[in-house]
């Protein structure tokens, strides 16, 4: 076999992979694809466990070796790029306040930076609309344009300032916001209200893999990730540096929080099918890609904060 038929076996088969995740996670994966497509299903040793933990590896690396000869990417061939952001779909549209002096932040970069923390208990408690616009600005605002519209210029950093990300809201606590989901508009500086949720509650608790602690959330964040938008300017070498990317903006929001005394936690345990459906997003040209709650914390809660980690003490680690 040559190094580039093993490459696309390996390939094909992390395609595979991927679409049986939900699989995976109770011990089952497919074990083969015959010729006609059909899959079939075994319970796993610990070796073969091991065998496909290790395998995924690889997607972590980068070489620009690997590039095919002769291949360009669509910037490179000149076709048209794809918009900056998602166009509206609401006419429901709250504009967003961009004074944050009312805000009091925490101006001592040393204590936003040490207080950074993960928050899972919440005391329930609105949000202004003020604070959850700064949230939303520090994580995804445009500064500029490059260009006539080239690229957004962001408060948070990007490779070729592609920004593929989507900002939408599942809003239980925010003074003038009636509870519901919402999707952010950064050029505009807008939410657009999408509809109300029945039983907002249980849904935020489905679509984070029956966290309960989850349902106490202020509100919670879901990024949905538009692959064309940077697959357009590097092509085959988009994927793993958006994961960077969303890094980036995750940790804005844990430091946006921890300026403004609230609590987030940034979760990578979601329902996918759930959550692209909750937003009517296609699963393929944009789906979610990470989440994180928001909300209000006290000071009196961080031992509670430890029974999280009781496990570790249990496991004598």
């Amino acid at each position: 076999m040559t190094k580039n038929a093993g490459k696309a076996c390996n390939n094909r088969l992390y395609r595979h992979i991927r679409t049986f995740e939900k699989i995976v996670k109770n011990y089952f994966v497919i074990s083969a694809v015959n010729q006609m497509g059909e899959v079939h299903m075994k319970e796993l040793t610990p070796e073969e466990i091991r065998a496909i933990t290790e395998s995924r590896r690889g997607f972590l690396k980068q070489d620009a070796s690997d590039e095919p000869e002769g291949y360009k990417t669509d910037q490179q061939k000149m076709l048209p790029q794809p918009p900056l952001t998602k166009a509206p779909v609401s006419d429901a549209r709250i504009d967003l306040p961009r004074d944050f002096k009312p805000l009091g932040l925490e101006k001592d970069l040393l204590n936003v930076i040490f207080n950074r923390c993960s928050s899972r208990v919440y005391t329930e408690e609105n949000l202004s609309l003020l604070e959850l616009s700064f949230l939303l600005w520090a994580t995804q605002g445009v500064k500029g344009i490059r260009g006539k519209k080239y690229a957004t210029l962001r408060t948070v950093p990007c490779g070729g300032a592609r920004h593929p990300f989507e900002t939408y809201l599942l809003v239980r606590h925010v003074e003038g916001l009636k509870p519901g989901k919402y999707h952010y508009l950064p050029l505009e500086n807008q939410l657009e209200y999408l509809g109300e949720v029945e039983n907002i509650e249980d849904v935020i608790d489905k679509s984070l893999c029956d966290q309960h602690w989850v349902k106490k959330s202020s509100v919670v964040f879901y990024w949905s990730f538009v692959p064309y938008r940077t697959e357009w300017r590097y092509g085959i070498f988009s994927h793993r540096g958006s994961l960077v990317d969303m890094g980036h903006v995750g940790e804005n929001l844990y430091l946006a929080c921890s300026a403004l005394n609230l609590g987030t936690c940034g979760i990578g345990a979601y329902d996918q099918n759930l959550c692209d459906t909750l937003f009517d997003l296609d699963g393929e040209e944009e789906y979610i890609i990470y989440t994180e709650t928001v909300g209000t914390i006290r000071a009196e809660d961080k031992d509670a904060e430890k029974d999280f980690y009781k496990f570790v003490e249990e496991a004598g680690w």
